[in-house]
């Protein structure tokens, strides 16, 4: 395939930033643009060639990776299912058998279902309205916490919160009175079995991601009784299940020095820079500087604001190379709701192929 001249082929791959365009994002991808010349945009053959991730930074609860070779819509396809479409677990429904608390019930108990819970959401099943709470549906969680008379106010922790792996110990009473005395008392869940005895939970129990988030403050005599009900579901119905905590990208700064830039001039360059992008390179024929940290690069054109120094500085971002990073909410590990968002990804793709079929 014949190959672009460079100055198009900057204009194709580069988005420029200039001061007097700070948000020029033109750009030709459309397959056609370049026809005239022999040259396809949408080559599957350059895709399959130039698209990698590349992980460099990956913690418990973060990972920091590049997606190159790809356009933005399908950078920021990723970015919403990881946002609202990848499941998690999250408490729903909240019983109060007493609460004495200054906190009212509804307030407790949004905040109850804001507290991120560390279990695979891949071990259980949706629950619609239809559908008997049981144990491969619903996560029960019991809360019991007292301030006695002579204790000072205290905070009730999201680590009191007990998983109850048998289900509800709170019982029907409308149920029961209506049942004769020699069935056994029905609850407001109907587990067959304990959930603890699968072995991914039994070695890995249910509880609250972070044990030190205040659910309410109670003083002497208050108390808080209560279970709660979690379920699977997607942040696209509530924020609640969204299993990122952020997931945003950005694209690749490229920051090119036009011309050599020397002695004080260069001294210069380096002090108007806020995220420490330049540096100075002793030459035997001098001081010059140099950009060896371009990604760190916020775009703000600081380097460029004064007259005259965009003829030395030029400030670009590569279209198809893409910073993504992703910080979770503690449910599953950063690298799994990556793998997870290409499975639904890859799913839509099917079924838009099926249809078009």
């Amino acid at each position: 395939m014949p190959k672009l001249p460079d100055h198009l082929e900057l204009k194709r791959t580069r988005v420029s930033c200039k001061l007097d365009a700070p948000n020029d994002t033109e750009s030709i991808l459309y397959s056609g643009a370049y026809a005239s010349m022999d040259v396809d945009n949408s080559s599957l053959e350059s895709f399959f060639k130039d698209f990698k991730v590349v992980v460099n930074r990956l913690t418990e609860d973060e990972i920091e990776f590049d997606m190159i070779g790809i356009d933005a819509a399908l950078a920021n396809a990723f970015r919403r299912i990881l946002i609202s479409e990848v499941p998690t677990m999250a408490i729903e429904k909240v019983f109060i058998a007493k609460n004495t608390s200054v906190v009212q019930d509804e307030v407790l108990a949004h905040r109850l279902g804001l507290v991120p819970l560390k279990v695979d959401p891949r071990l259980f099943s949706y629950k619609s309205e239809k559908d008997e709470p049981n144990e491969k549906n619903t996560i029960v969680f019991g809360l019991h916490s007292r301030c006695e008379q002579k204790e000072p106010r205290r905070s009730v922790k999201s680590e009191e919160l007990n998983w109850l792996p048998k289900g509800s110990m709170f019982l029907l009473e409308i149920e029961n009175k209506a049942s004769s005395s020699t069935t056994a008392p029905k609850t407001y869940t109907n587990f067959k079995s304990s959930q603890d005895g699968l072995p991914e939970l039994s070695e890995n129990p249910i509880h609250p991601k972070y044990p030190d988030i205040t659910l309410a403050r109670i003083g002497p005599g208050q108390e808080i009784e209560l279970e709660a009900h979690a379920v699977k579901g997607v942040g696209k119905e509530h924020a609640k299940w969204s299993p990122v905590a952020t997931a945003w990208y950005r694209m690749l700064p490229e920051v090119v020095l036009l011309q050599d830039i020397k002695d004080e001039e260069a001294e210069k360059l380096v002090q108007k820079c806020p995220a420490n992008v330049f540096d100075i390179e002793d030459t035997p024929t001098g001081k010059k500087a140099t950009a060896p940290r371009p990604r760190s690069c916020t775009l703000c054109r600081e380097c460029i604001r004064a007259e005259g120094w965009d003829k030395y500085v030029a400030l670009r971002r590569k279209k198809d190379h893409f910073i993504f990073t992703v910080e979770s909410t503690g449910a599953l590990s950063p690298e799994v709701l990556f793998t997870e968002a290409v499975k639904i990804l890859e799913d839509k793709c099917e079924r838009i192929i099926t249809e078009l079929s």
